[in-house]
């Protein structure tokens, strides 16, 4: 069934094969969406995106450094002008590193959060301004955040710091957006421990990522990055059409308690 038939949409730090932003390309295609992929690792994004047309998928790559105002703003208007509008955008552009509080340098900091929150405001900025020419069908902007949003994580200072605030920037969003009646709905997801590219550096091999998965979740279990895409996918489609401002938790119950 295809739930996204005749939709366009953009995926952010859709680069790495294997990723969360990849997996939400493929499955978003998959369901009959028209899908742009982007990314600032401009040859691996592209090799992604044509190994997903290969298989008959309408995937395309984009160059987007999402810290960037005006790039955010020529690659949305050049979508626009090709189809006359954009119905998806996930903000899943993000990166993390491991430090104490101490160990957390200033740049570091900042850096991070210029990408993961910055770069989700930019995304809503412009997101919201090309979707309101859809009024009233509008449109569904999916932002990522984690389980970092809901908890502290010892030594993730800046992690979590940008995850919460991609939380509560979701919600101020899309109560903003509800007010004005565009039809635009907005909500964050919030992954669990996934075996992902960027996770894989925190441990020494997947068996490891499965103990530590066992141990912090009720279902025992890894998790896996089309189960995020799935979530997205959810959100996506008018399956969600009541959902705005909401916090979709996809942990294996690590968040539960």
């Amino acid at each position: 069934m295809a739930r996204l038939a005749g939709k366009i949409a953009l995926v952010t730090g859709a680069a790495s094969p294997g990723g969360i932003g990849a997996w939400c390309v493929q499955r978003l295609a998959e369901e009959g969406a028209v899908v742009y992929g982007a990314d600032v690792a401009a040859a691996v994004g592209r090799a992604t995106m044509a190994g997903l047309s290969e298989r008959g998928l309408d995937t395309h790559f984009l160059d987007l450094d999402v810290t960037d105002d005006g790039q955010w703003q020529a690659v949305l208007d050049g979508i626009v002008e090709r189809h006359g509008r954009l119905d998806v955008l996930v903000n899943n552009a993000g990166i993390a590193f491991a430090a104490s509080i101490a160990d957390t340098t200033l740049e570091r900091f900042r850096r991070l959060n210029d990408i993961n929150l910055k770069g989700t405001f930019l995304g809503l900025k412009h997101g919201v301004r090309v979707m309101r020419g859809n009024r009233p069908q509008g449109g569904s902007i999916i932002n990522l955040s984690s389980v970092a949003g809901h908890i502290g994580l010892p030594n993730y200072v800046a992690y979590c710091a940008s995850k919460g605030g991609v939380k509560n920037l979701t919600k101020a969003v899309a109560l903003e957006c509800g007010a004005d009646g565009d039809g635009i709905r907005i909500n964050s997801v919030h992954p669990g421990l996934i075996w992902t590219p960027m996770n894989e550096v925190n441990f020494a091999d997947r068996a490891a990522a499965e103990a530590g998965a066992k141990a912090a979740t009720p279902l025992g279990l890894l998790g896996e990055p089309v189960d995020i895409a799935n979530g997205v996918l959810f959100l996506a489609s008018d399956d969600s059409a009541y959902m705005t401002g909401a916090a979709l938790t996809i942990d294996g119950g690590m968040t539960a308690d």
